[in-house]
């Protein structure tokens, strides 16, 4: 097993070192695409690896962070070293996540337009294997893959890397975090005859080290800007508030920014579900990215994102890795991350391409420190701002609408015919007159929900909330607005209880329609709901005639439950299909179950 050496660049520190792409010593056919699809000037990265990755059969580690033209920089180099009329497998590239490895042979197949016919084969999970494999076998050149997928192929004997010659690790810590580990041994033991490996990395966690440590020979190492320093091309902003007021400021910063095509991080996947689900009631382009999502469901919210017909996609760290969409304008973190490398992870979302970008992150004051921290760790420089008040968000509005009515384009030919009328409609109003009308289409929406908001700053002395908002967190003041009530159950996950056959329950036994049913969340040992005012007796006294597991079913209001547990109950209703002793049918076709003795009381 070679020891690790990491040998310095002697372009590391140097940019800029080269103009142009020509400069790099890619062929013609090669410069031909990338001009094709806009390429003009190599970014750091790719000026310091492709010349390098074209020259030798040397290892090579580059670190960069997200967003820097990591694909350019090793997918140009492979493809110009790919003998387009041998046999068999010559390289392969490891990518984290599907959506990455889709995008990333796309991205070659593009490159090469002009050159070879190069037979570039994605290779994933979540997708037929069958139609995979024949692929391969018709002669695949380089395989893009996920490192699972790969193993299973591996060990059908349906991808054979005796024959591979350059190993491309895209996103190696991502990979590792994911736990590939195990998968990356098996793969790079497979590749016997691999000339080069080149690893690139975000971090250079002991993990990467590790796989450089035990598969790389004396690799030299491009280090593009300091160890999880941010991109330059983003700004950092923070917004200051309380705790109950985080939804309310999140709302703020969307709208204050119209246009905004941004990515929206939780921590968690209830989080996630939660803060998408009231973002859509509330009338936004908003749609979410969890782990609960089947792969057909994910691939259509990422599409829409791309498309652009998805303004605001809400997102875990897991669920959000592979996302390659170039221009996204805003990164907004709703819940802070644990470790500045991730943070690192989310901001490079944006800024990406040459472009510029903003990450913002919205903050109590019991995470201001983590701010400080991660400032230090990743060189970010951080601007505290005040959180829009309702005035400027209508003003930001406003000004965003003025701009659209200047540079709308016309169709002069189709709207040529509807003038005459529209003429006559509008004869009596002067220009000034028509001008605050067309402006007022939009604004007055933005002004009716905002002419009497609050400010939320900490220390605002406008303290007052506006008529009909309650205490509590944001989600509570909209669902009261909503005429919603937020309940608790002391049943969850554990009691057999899904958020499917809770929805039919409702709807079905309890009568409720849909249009008062908001959101639903199912922990392990207790359930969230929210309910229509006008249903909350009926639901309330029909659950509370239930038992499971010989437990009494408590429902109470959110706000004045006092945690899990209850007594038994005098009689006994069924409560779904028994698996166990406690038996019954179910009663009125609720479907509730999977565990022991669930009853209703009679």
């Amino acid at each position: 097993m070679p020891s690790l050496d990491i040998s310095p660049s002697p372009l590391r520190g140097t940019p800029f070192l080269m103009s142009t792409f020509q400069d790099l010593g890619l062929n013609p056919e090669l410069l031909k695409g990338i001009s094709s699809l806009g390429f003009e000037t190599p970014t750091p990265v790719q000026e310091q690896v492709i010349p390098r990755a074209l020259e030798g059969d040397h290892d090579l580690i580059a670190l960069a962070q997200t967003g820097t033209g990591k694909t350019a920089a090793f997918g140009l180099p492979l493809l110009q070293r790919i003998d387009p009329n041998a046999k068999g497998i010559q390289g392969l590239i490891l990518c984290p996540t599907r959506e990455l490895c889709v995008q990333v042979a796309s991205d070659l197949v593009n490159y090469s337009k002009f050159a070879h016919q190069y037979k570039v084969v994605a290779v994933y999970g979540g997708a037929g294997i069958t139609g995979q494999i024949a692929q391969i076998k018709a002669g695949a050149q380089i395989i893009v893959a996920t490192p699972g997928r790969l193993v299973d192929l591996i060990e059908r004997r349906a991808a054979k890397l005796e024959n591979v010659a350059r190993i491309v690790l895209d996103e190696a810590d991502e990979m590792l975090n994911m736990g590939f580990q195990e998968s990356l041994d098996t793969i790079l033991g497979a590749a016997t005859d691999r000339k080069s490996i080149w690893l690139f990395s975000a971090t250079m966690p002991d993990e990467v080290r590790r796989i450089a440590s035990s598969y790389m020979n004396k690799p030299e190492e491009i280090r593009i800007g300091g160890r999880n320093e941010t991109n330059q091309n983003i700004s950092h902003q923070y917004y200051l508030c309380r705790a109950d007021d985080r939804y309310d400021a999140l709302k703020r910063v969307v709208d204050a920014n119209p246009g905004i095509y941004g990515l929206i991080f939780c921590r968690t996947k209830n989080d996630t579900k939660e803060v998408a689900e009231q973002m859509i009631r509330d009338g936004y382009n908003a749609d979410a990215l969890h782990g609960d999502l089947a792969q057909s469901d994910r691939d259509r919210v990422m599409n829409r994102f791309r498309g652009r017909n998805l303004q605001l996609l809400i997102a875990t760290d897991v669920a959000a890795r592979g996302i390659d969409v170039s221009e996204i304008s805003h990164v907004i973190n709703y819940g802070m991350p644990d470790e500045p490398e991730i943070y690192t992870h989310r901001s490079g979302r944006t800024g990406r391409a040459g472009n510029t970008g903003i990450s913002i992150s919205i903050v109590t004051p019991k995470f201001e420190e983590k701010i400080m921290q991660i400032a230090r760790k990743t060189k970010a420089n951080f601007e505290r701002l005040p959180i829009p008040t309702g005035v400027e968000v209508c003003e930001k509005q406003l000004f965003h609408i003025i701009h659209g009515i200047h540079t709308q384009e016309v169709s002069e030919a189709e709207i040529e015919p509807y003038m005459p009328k529209i003429y006559e409609e509008l004869k009596d109003l002067t220009k000034e007159e028509l001008i605050k009308r067309f402006a007022s289409v939009e604004f007055n929406r933005f002004l009716a929900y905002y002419r009497s908001a609050r400010d939320i700053n900490i220390g605002a002395k406008s303290g007052k909330r506006r008529e009909g908002e309650a205490g509590g967190d944001g989600f509570a003041r909209d669902r009261e607005r909503s005429g919603l009530v937020r309940l608790f159950a002391n049943i969850g996950d554990m009691d057999g209880v899904t958020k499917k056959e809770f929805l039919s329950l409702l709807t079905g036994e309890f009568k409720v329609p849909g249009s008062a049913i908001g959101t639903i969340d199912v922990n392990r040992a207790y359930m969230h709901f929210d309910i229509g005012q006008d249903f909350v007796q009926t639901v309330r006294f029909g659950l509370e005639e239930f038992t499971i597991n010989g437990r009494r079913v408590r429902v109470d209001e959110a706000s004045a439950r006092s945690g899990g547990g209850g007594g038994g109950g005098d009689r006994d209703r069924k409560f779904g299909k028994s698996s166990g002793g406690g038996g019954g049918d179910r009663d009125k076709g609720s479907k509730w179950g999977g565990k022991p003795d669930h009853k209703r009381r009679r």
